[in-house]
This record gives structure tokens, sequence and C-alpha cells, in this order.
């Protein structure tokens, strides 16, 4: 990868200036590069990094790695895996990835400091200037607007390992730098309050079972006072002698709100420590963990030549906490509509970003928003996972729509919330449902 010297030895001005390089910013300077535009992607930190995350691809994220040439070394550093084991209320069922004519039927786990930099450094192949340890300090020429995102020329970097400082600046900027973006909230993001926020906290263990062909999602996770929370615990196997463990849980509503993460990931360790050989003498470390804004919360998305993508727009899966298939997707999709814009010179073709995301998300993740709200109530929760996983046929239809992997055969978006919702009414009590109903797409 270049230094900062380096590229301002060539060149100061991109068609795309991208601020962020995880799993959004990478596959959208790949897009771009592959199809000749000149980009900068800009990652604060040096690839590999840490990066708190499940570890998880599922089908959707395999599919959009592989569309990028990449399977084959994920394959060769990850650890490939069938399908999920899901428990709860007494009750268990492993279910295979369904299939489906665009994605596969399985799913790899692969930690992220070993993920991120491989997308990178894909994107810098095909011509993207890619630069590690420097950080973007502040927006050239923001220029606010009524509505929307605030215009920016670029933005002022700073090399973390020489000091130096420079401006980048683009005919677009795209920012991908995550939930907590300060440039997004420069632009004039804002996070809807109302909808889902989730926490997560995770940590590494080695583990003899590191190679099993499933991924485990415990569903009925406890506090310390033995009480039901709304959230789930996950078992990711890496296959090379570690385990991925950690608890996900919806803060921000019900019985989520103000409980500490750190004394529920505690308890759910010792509640399946016994079972994975999970101790003070098999722990690598202190848990990690952040903050999971989801289904679109943060907003606008489009500026007048800005764009946000991956978490600093809100895009992880209500229902199931996964962020890295969405973030690759939203990616792609700012590099389809930033190619339209740049080969037509028509900035306002930007506006086709917030219609594609709204078309291709609107309706499901209403859907999803709807249900976690329900869930968040224990009694609720309870009576939808200990039924579901009675019931393998329709858990197993379930698992579909919350991993969103239907197939659209011919539907649109609403036609397939619509189908979620009806499933989802099969285990969801009636009051709930009713408020389900009334929340999502007719």
């Amino acid at each position: 990868m270049k230094s900062l010297d380096e590229v301002l030895a060539t060149k100061t001005v991109y068609d795309v200036v991208i601020v962020g390089g995880g799993p959004s910013g990478s596959a959208c300077a790949y897009w771009l590069a592959q199809a000749g535009w000149s980009v900068c992607l800009i990652e604060k930190k040096h690839f590999p990094r840490e990066k708190t995350c499940g570890d998880g691809l599922t089908p959707r994220s395999v599919h959009q790695l592989s569309e990028m040439g990449l399977e084959g070394i994920v394959a060769a550093n990850g650890h490939k895996f069938q399908g999920l084991r899901a428990f709860g209320f007494g009750a268990s069922l492993e279910m295979n990835w369904p299939e489906h004519p665009v994605f596969p039927n399985y799913g790899y786990t692969i930690t992220r400091f070993n993920l991120d930099g491989l997308v990178a450094e894909h994107a810098e192949k095909y011509g993207a200037d890619v630069l590690n340890g420097v950080e973007a300090l502040d927006l050239i020429e923001l220029t606010p607007t009524e509505h929307g995102l605030s215009g920016a020329s670029g933005v002022v970097v700073k090399d973390k390992d020489t000091g130096v400082t420079a401006e980048i600046r683009g005919r677009y900027l795209v920012v991908g730098d995550g939930q907590n973006s300060r440039l997004g909230r420069e632009l004039g993001v804002t996070r809807n309050r109302d909808w889902p926020m989730g926490m997560a906290l995770r940590g590494y263990y080695t583990s003899d079972r590191s190679n099993e062909p499933w991924i485990d999602s415990h569903l009925d996770i406890r506090d310390t006072n033995g009480e039901v929370v709304p959230g789930y615990g996950w078992i990711f196997p890496l296959g090379d002698g570690r385990v991925n463990v950690g608890v996900g849980l919806l803060s921000n509503s019900g019985a989520g709100r103000g409980v500490n993460t750190t004394k529920l990931q505690e308890y759910f360790v010792a509640q399946v420590g016994e079972a994975w050989g999970l101790n003070d003498e098999t722990c690598l470390g202190p848990p990690t963990g952040g903050r999971l804004p989801m289904g679109l919360s943060i907003g606008p998305r489009v500026g007048p030549n800005t764009l946000t993508i991956g978490d600093a727009t809100g895009m992880v899966n209500p229902f199931n906490g996964e962020g890295i298939a969405y973030a690759y997707e939203s990616g792609r999709l700012a590099a389809a509509v930033l190619g339209e814009a740049l080969l037509a010179n028509d900035p306002s073709a930007l506006i086709l970003y917030d219609e594609r995301l709204d078309a291709a998300y609107g309706d499901y993740f209403k859907v999803a928003r709807a249900f976690v709200r329900v869930i968040s109530e224990p009694r609720i929760l309870s009576v939808c996972v200990g039924t579901g996983l009675r019931v393998p046929p329709l858990m197993k239809e379930l698992l579909t729509i919350m991993a969103n992997l239907m197939s659209n055969d011919d539907k649109g978006p609403a036609e397939l919330g619509y189908r979620a919702l009806r499933r989802l009414a099969d285990v969801v009590p009636e009051r709930a449902y009713q408020l389900l109903l009334h929340e999502s797409p007719a």
C-alpha cells in the first residue's frame, strides 16, 4: 500500500475519495477501481487490524466476496460452516442454510483481522490508492444544504506515523467510517433513536471444538438474576483452535435497557463454558464491544456530492445483527450510483442511491424493526423461541427470513415483507402480531 507521500507525489484529486477501509469502504473502492475510476481509500489504522465482530460470513457475505473474486482466499484462510444451531427455552435445532438461486448454502468464519485487509488490497490491485494509518481530520469546503447531507470537496488527512498533513480532494466523497462516524455527523447525519440499537461484546477462546460445522446461537440469554433479556449469545468456531464467543443485546428498548453487557458476557460464558471448554485458562484476552445502529437508522444518506455507506448509515440487519453483508452491498450500490453520476457528469444521479437502498431493504427492515421491538419483551420472546424451535419447518423458514435469504420468485420487496410478516405471525402472540401488522408494510 502507498504512503501518503507517494500519493501526494502523483495525485491529490480523485473521482471518488472514500473514508473508512472496512467492508463497505473497501467494497466501494474495489467496484469503482475495477470500473476504471480513480479512487483514494483512506483508513486510519494499519492493516491487519483488530475489529470487534462475530467474524461470521453468511451466504449473503460469501456471495459478495465471490463476486469480487475473493472467495478462494477467504476459504483458504477461514472456516466453512453449513448452517446454524439454535438453542432456547429447553429446545435446540440444527438448520442448514437454505438453497437459493443466487446465494450459496454455506458460510465462513474468518476474523476481521484477516478479512478486511484482503478486500482493501484487492481494490488496490485494480488501481485504487489505499492509505493505511492515515486519519481524515476534517472536511474541505463543507457546504451545508437545506435537505440531505452537506457537500464537501474532500478531506484534510494526517499520516499518524509521520505527522504529515495534506488535502485529498475528490469529485465525490463517500463516508464509511463506522457507526460513530465523526465526518458523518459533520455532514449532518443523525440516528433515529426510536429505531433499534444493539450492543455487542465478543471474546476469543481456545477450544477443541473449533472445527465444528455449525455456528451456535443461544436465544434465551439471561442476566445475573436469571431474567431473560432481548438478545442472543453466540459461539462461532474459527477452525484454527479458537472460537469467537459473544453476546448481542437490544439496548434501547424493553428489558434490554440498562443491562451490563460485560456481566451478560460473563454469565453467558459460564452457561456454555463446560460444553466448549471456556474458562480463564482458555480465554485469549478481555472481550471488546461496540454499538450496532440497525435498519437504516442513520440518515440522511445523500448530499450534493456525498454519500454514507455501511455502519455509517445503520446498515445492520435488526433480525440477526448481521452487518458485513449489508456493508459490502451498500458499498457496491454506492459504487454503481457514483459510476452513473461520473459517466453522466451529473451529481443529481446520487439520489438513485437512496431509491435503491429503499427498494432493496426498506420493507424488509421495516418488518425487522417492528419484530425486534416486539420481542424485546421477555414473555413474547419466550413464546416465539420456545414455540418456533419445536416446529422445525417453521423455524427453518424463519431462519431464511431473518437471514434475508428468501427467494424473490418474481415478488417485490413489499410482497416479501408481507410473507415474512405472515410466517412470524405463527409464533408471535396475537397482541404482538397486531403491533407488527400496524408497523409493517401492507
